[in-house]
């Protein structure tokens, strides 16, 4: 099949590229003339494991395509997915659907009887509906209108997409349906699960998935905070409920609060969606209280691990992207942490594995290193905000010869407390019990 893919971010790109190796036909359209000339020459605009080499291997085999021209992308195609940008409103929190909707705007111009258009963007509860007002405003006929839900995770968004725990296809007509059957036929073998609602209760199972994601977070969090006060251990707590199959063991892991480009906004867009329909959610309302908070209390963290007082201090800061194996700073934990380290005057010197370049557009007044030795270097405290692998394995003698202070602030319980105090240092986790004295 045919497939034309509208907007080459993150679930633009990684969905057309799965496609295209399932043996599609795609054309990938973006308005961006700089994204466009750089794919068409081998460059990607987003970091994920295994994408490059996958969008490589689909432009050799002349199975993906790259244009800015609307017209030739959509010609012939019998499915035109929208993987646009629905980023929070600023003020009200909002998704904004100005790109959604400028887009049908487009495509009615050229779409032809019989295509399918799909909302592959994560959209509000009857934005469907409004994209099929929209069709049937500017003439057009004929076409159907569904939503596809993806549900990837940054860092395995390949795997996610080949190996789907589901698949989530909302339609009001058997045309949109088989189309979409088709398309996802070579899953099949691996037994995916398909299944097949309304358009509107597609649209929803998306926010409703990530919102009990984030609230699985924010509670283990909170969990953590009374590990500390009672001194358990939250790590030993999580495996104890998370080998309860109603439960599970995936999202319990302490930390500085969740971020990234879908939990923070997709949290409130699901609060204005009730609110539009006078249904309270009041847990998933402190699930964003909890979690705003859980970011902004790192800074007071950091600070009693030095004494309380930051005015002065060198904070070396290990990771900065909201996860790893992403460059992805979208409401990352490290932004508020490090500038309120700055705004308490510290000074900070950080290093990521790869987010650097998307970092140096957050960050003003940031000293950015070339390796974890070199962030460690002279710092008062050490603090690992993003659990990358090559964290994990860090030399703790040469980074103790390296630091002024001794204080390592583990804000992803990568490493033990033992471990840590036979290198010489003073260890803070997260939940391990009561906090070492600095």
């Amino acid at each position: 099949m045919r497939i034309a893919m509208i907007g080459t971010g993150y679930v633009g790109l990684v969905s057309g590229a799965c496609f295209a190796d399932f043996g599609h036909q795609v054309c990938c359209v973006d308005k961006d003339e700089s994204k466009i000339d750089g794919l068409n020459a081998g460059r990607m605009p987003i970091w994920e494991p295994g994408l490059e080499a996958l969008v490589k291997a689909n432009v050799e085999r002349r199975r993906l395509t790259f244009t800015r021209d609307l017209a030739a992308g959509v010609e012939g195609a019998g499915a035109i997915f929208i993987a646009v940008g629905t980023p929070a409103r600023r003020g009200d929190g909002h998704a904004d659907l100005t790109f959604v909707f400028d887009a049908v705007r487009e495509l009615a111009k050229v779409i032809a009887p019989g295509t399918v258009v799909v909302t592959k963007s994560t959209v509000p509860v009857g934005t469907g509906d409004r994209i099929d007002e929209i069709l049937r405003e500017e003439g057009v006929s004929g076409v159907s209108v569904a939503s596809n839900p993806e549900f990837l995770r940054e860092g395995a968004a390949i795997a996610d997409f080949k190996h789907p725990d589901r698949i989530v296809v909302g339609a009001e007509d058997e045309h949109a349906q088989d189309v979409l059957k088709e398309i996802y036929r070579p899953l099949f073998l691996n037994r995916a699960p398909i299944l097949i609602t309304g358009r509107r209760t597609a649209e929803l199972t998306k926010y409703a998935a990530n919102a009990f994601l984030a609230v699985k977070i924010s509670f283990i969090n909170e969990i953590a905070d009374l590990c500390e006060a009672v001194d358990a251990d939250v790590q030993d707590v999580a495996r104890g409920i998370g080998l309860d199959n109603r439960i599970g063991p995936k999202f319990l892991h302490a930390g500085p609060g969740y971020g990234g480009s879908c939990f923070p906004k997709d949290t409130l867009a699901l609060l204005q969606t009730a609110e539009k329909f006078g249904v309270d959610q009041r847990i998933v309302r402190t699930t964003v209280q909890v979690n705003d908070e859980r970011k902004a209390g790192m800074v007071e963290r950091v600070a009693r691990a030095v004494g309380g007082d930051l005015q002065g201090k060198s904070i070396g800061v290990l990771g900065l992207a909201f996860k790893p194996n992403t460059d992805d700073m979208r409401d990352a934990p490290s932004i508020p942490l490090v500038q309120g380290l700055i705004a308490r005057g510290a000074s900070v010197r950080a290093y990521d594995p790869v987010a650097r370049e998307q970092a140096e557009k957050v960050f003003d007044d940031v000293e950015f290193a070339t390796d974890a030795l070199a962030a460690a270097q002279d710092a008062d405290a050490l603090v690992i905000v993003t659990e990358w692998d090559e964290f994990r394995a860090l030399d703790l003698d040469k980074l103790v010869e390296a630091m002024r202070g001794k204080v390592l602030v583990d804000l992803r319980n990568v490493y033990d407390r033992d471990e840590a105090a036979e290198a010489g240092l003073v260890y803070f986790g997260v939940g391990r019990g009561k906090p070492d004295a600095a």
